[in-house]
């Protein structure tokens, strides 16, 4: 498919998706912009119904079977933000829709995924397992699957997002996108490369998954033998083939984050704009940092916010140790009295607030005469954490940092 069909395909997309999307303006942020001295706006797709972005391209593969196609039911393989716009549209077109997820998938996008009427199977440890379930599933009972990003009708729903940024905001310079099987990347660069060819499309992958990466490097699809990272929706092993030789065409740039850097952008995204985003949907705004660049308009779009509280509470403590906010440190105490009140007023004079202490006196076996103290505490920075240390050093004590 040419690089102008799609971009025609995507153009019919968003009539088709007129009255069912709800609205993503885009928000800026004062302190990416800040903090990266560039404009930076945000695409909160998190904000769209399901969640996530994945509704535009499930709607609009799915408005365009026929009947026979619908009846047979339907079909697919998610990690959970795909599930639930096959589940949601195909609700609101009264068909039946399987839904085969990895049995690590979060919860809230089960339970969300089963609240839109459909039926969810849950098989093996990542997309990939599912998506071979789901073709086995498929083959004896005759439906009709729906790709998650291996398709030109659901290349064509997510690609509208790139009609609304440049409708919005023609003069950005560079988009940031999440990529998992390049789905997304795919509809939005064929769309912004046909309309803005100077603006730049960098696509974002977790270091732990590195598919649309490695396999514009190389020139062809690699699979990867695993994948591991905190953004389950975009652990996938390797691209579709649709999607990269879309990607090939219109990505500028890949960039890999970290996924201790994904937990710091969702907890600035938190605190900073009381957003609430899922792992794999703060990756764009962990990449802003490694772009070496001033001056410029950024678009980052944030793909989907379905996290559950645990998953939350967790982001959140990480991310607050990457920011040296919270300070976990062990020190081996003589089991003598006054220790403890002196550890204490360390801290008290360089104004680190206790969160926990656990004062152990079986834990050290290397040293009889001596007890383990463990102590958490509310830190203002990496600067201030070294003046802690610095501060136990001087009098002593041998600091052993947890997190």
């Amino acid at each position: 498919m040419t690089l102008n069909a799609v971009y025609e395909s995507i153009l019919d997309a968003d009539l088709r998706l007129k009255g069912i999307l709800d609205q993503t303006d885009l928000i800026y942020s004062d302190f990416f912009s800040t903090e990266s001295n560039n404009r930076v706006y945000i695409k909160p797709e998190n904000l769209q119904k399901t969640g996530a972005f994945k509704i535009r391209g499930a709607y609009n593969k799915l408005a365009q079977l026929n009947e026979e196609e619908r009846k047979s039911g339907l079909i697919t393989a998610s990690a959970g933000n795909h599930a639930q716009g096959v589940a949601y549209a195909a609700s609101l077109m009264g068909t039946c829709a399987t839904i085969v997820m990895p049995t690590t998938t979060p919860l809230i996008k089960i339970n969300a995924t089963k609240n839109y009427g459909a039926e969810v199977v849950l098989y093996g440890d990542s997309y990939d397992d599912a998506y071979a379930h789901a073709l086995d599933l498929q083959t004896r009972r005759g439906a009709t699957m729906v790709h998650p990003f291996n398709d030109y009708d659901v290349i064509a729903g997510q690609g509208t997002i790139g009609k609304e940024i440049l409708d919005q905001l023609p003069s950005a310079d560079i988009i940031l996108v999440p990529v998992g099987g390049g789905g997304l990347i795919s509809g939005i660069g064929a769309y912004v490369k046909s309309v803005n060819p100077s603006c730049r499309v960098i696509g974002v992958e977790p270091e732990g998954a590195m598919s649309m990466k490695n396999a514009l490097d190389q020139g062809e699809i690699v699979r990867l033998t695993s994948v591991h990272t905190v953004a389950d929706g975009v652990a996938v092993k390797a691209v579709g083939e649709k999607t990269f030789e879309i990607a090939k065409q219109v990505v500028d740039e890949m960039v890999a984050v970290s996924d201790y850097e994904i937990m710091d952008s969702f907890l600035m995204l938190l605190e900073k704009h009381k957003i609430v985003s899922e792992n794999s949907g703060a990756l764009s705004l962990a990449a802003i940092k490694k772009l070496n660049v001033k001056n410029k308009t950024i678009v980052s779009v944030l793909s989907g916010g379905n996290i559950d509280v645990v998953t939350v509470s967790a982001m959140i403590n990480k991310g607050l140790t990457k920011r040296g906010r919270i300070f976990c440190f062990s020190v081996d105490l003589p089991d003598t009295p006054g220790q403890l009140l002196t550890i204490s007023q360390i801290l008290s004079d360089h104004k680190a607030n206790v969160i926990k202490l656990d004062h152990n006196q079986f834990m050290n076996f290397d040293r009889f005469n001596h007890v383990q103290l463990q102590v958490t505490v509310e830190t203002n920075g990496h600067e201030h954490i070294n003046n802690i240390v610095h501060g136990l050093n001087h009098v002593g004590y041998v600091v052993k940092q947890v997190y």
